[in-house]
């Protein structure tokens, strides 16, 4: 999507971060030393590709690659970004292992119970760092587009998509912690809803609407760039569903049917919660924790149910509007093909 020079000058750019949190942890000692290390650890590897929409859309809007200095600090900031949403929603799911390692959490619960912490303690101190870790995260996100050289005007736009991007986020990830620990299934539109808000403006919109707006695009373009950056945003979150209820361990990352051990409350239990055969899925669902026979009947049980074939349509549509939308007289020819591109990588994940 973007040239291997320019992928590494992000790399780069993000790996100076860290060596700042570290330098000043460092100087303030103790536990926070060590919160500075696992910080840097938390923003190693992953697939950064909402810094690479950040410089897709920025050469696709006119934008010279070769001489955006600026660019690079502002797309670290979106990765920076999602490694605090990863921090604080590994908290709010009482995860501490991530891609098979201890997460920040998981580092420090480790701590407190070496030092002689009870299960209590190492807890509360896992907690406490993991949140932390994340307002560092986030402050350090801001504070890369706060000395970004560029004019007042142009802060003043990515600052408002930074912000719109946390704040959306934030009220999706609290809707989706209500949906699922309410005794009562909420109404499809919401879990919707929150599906949309926790994912697409802070991974697709605000990243893609950045790189526009360092190139100059006109307001127009920009408002065409959220909108379809949201319609894709929605479409990766329900792959993401499908992937999670039906995607091979690899796909996943974790064991297969993860969704439904967990009895997530997805877009796609919503779908099937409308057909006649619920009772079926929702007993299914009741015991899929218990092992892989269950979780696979539980998967029999949703795609007999037509809400695998009815989310797979809904995705379908939308990314079939998508690529529509790419014809826009408001996107110039050379943005164009990334939106297809963006609309086809997106299809290619569902399993």
């Amino acid at each position: 999507m973007i040239p291997l020079a320019t992928r590494a000058a992000i790399d780069e750019t993000i790996d100076c971060s860290m060596s700042r949190i570290r330098r000043r942890s460092i100087e303030l000692g103790g536990g926070f030393e060590e919160l500075g290390d696992a910080v840097g650890r938390a923003a190693m590897g992953g697939k950064r590709f909402r810094p690479a929409l950040v410089a897709a859309s920025f050469a696709a809007f006119g934008g010279e690659l070769d001489e955006a200095n600026t660019l690079y600090s502002v797309a670290a900031a979106f990765e920076l970004l999602h490694t605090a949403f990863v921090v604080h929603d590994d908290v709010i799911d009482h995860d501490t292992i991530r891609r098979g390692i201890p997460n920040v959490a998981g580092e420090f619960r480790r701590r407190a119970r070496d030092r002689g912490a009870d299960a209590a303690g190492a807890a509360t101190l896992g907690d406490a760092a993991a949140i932390l870790a994340g307002d560092l995260l986030l402050h350090e996100a801001s504070r890369l587009i706060a000395l970004a050289d560029v004019s007042p005007g142009v802060r003043a736009e990515l600052f408002g998509l930074l912000d719109d991007a946390i704040y959306v986020s934030a009220a999706g990830e609290l809707a989706d912690v209500e949906n699922a620990v309410m005794p009562d299934y909420a109404e499809a539109e919401a879990i919707f809803n929150a599906t949309f808000n926790k994912t697409a403006v802070y991974s697709f919109s605000a990243p893609l609407c950045a790189g526009a707006v360092l190139a100059g695009a006109p307001a127009e373009a920009v408002a065409a760039l959220d909108a379809e950056g949201g319609r894709l945003g929605l479409a990766f979150q329900l792959v993401d569903d499908l992937i999670g209820a039906f995607g091979s361990a690899e796909q996943a990352g974790r064991d297969e049917g993860g969704d439904l051990r967990e009895s997530k409350r997805t877009p796609l239990i919503a779908l099937a919660r409308q057909t006649p055969s619920w009772s079926r899925v929702n007993d299914a669902l009741a015991v899929a924790h218990t092992g892989p026979i269950a979780v696979r009947e539980a998967q029999l049980a949703l795609e007999e149910s037509g809400a695998r074939v009815r989310l797979r349509m809904l995705i379908d549509d939308t990314l079939a509007g998508v690529r529509s939308a790419a014809d826009d007289p408001a996107f110039p020819a050379d943005a164009r093909p990334l939106i297809r591109d963006l609309a086809d990588r997106v299809e290619e994940r569902i399993p």
